[in-house]
């Protein structure tokens, strides 16, 4: 009963780390996960105490099953193997979902529209492409008048001359 409660206590701190969108978080979700599998395995392994695998010490039909220990054993390189490559990938994104605190100086012709980082809502899980919609939205309704305004003074200068 306490090593099932285990499992589920840290099955459900897992899903919640993995939710979140910190990617240190979503590591020790996944680092907590194989944790409970690996505490999975060895129960469902166990069905009654039984002696030690070591076959010299005991009569082979009370020795403990040993591939559940095998199981768990490749399970926990293969979990150290994967959250050292999450590690090296956070570490070369360095991109927590955040923005930096400075200014944005990035390469472009500055022609006094609003960057898409200063209008973008932070809270919104929509890509920065949807959120500037409205921006780009309105720039082609102004030159939708811009053009109808230079095609009505053409037509004006005809008329007038």
């Amino acid at each position: 009963m306490i090593l099932s409660t285990t499992i589920a206590i840290l099955v459900a701190g897992a899903v919640y780390l993995v939710l979140q969108r910190s990617m240190v978080r979503v590591i020790f979700g996944m680092s907590l996960m194989s944790h409970a599998a690996n505490l999975l395995l060895l129960a469902g392994g166990v069905g009654a105490w039984r002696g030690e695998a070591f076959v010299g010490m005991r009569d082979v039909d009370q020795a403990a099953d040993p591939l559940p220990q095998a199981f768990v054993l490749t399970a926990i390189v293969i979990a150290m193997a994967t959250t050292t490559i999450l590690l090296a990938t956070a570490a070369l994104g360095a991109d927590d979902d955040t923005e930096d605190e400075g200014g944005h100086e990035g390469p472009g012709i500055d022609d006094g529209t609003p960057d898409v980082h200063e209008t973008a809502d932070p809270f919104s899980t929509l890509g920065r492409d949807s959120q500037r919609a409205r921006e780009v939205k309105a720039s082609e309704k102004q030159a939708r008048r811009a053009r109808k305004g230079s095609t009505a003074s053409r037509a004006q200068k005809k008329a007038g001359a």
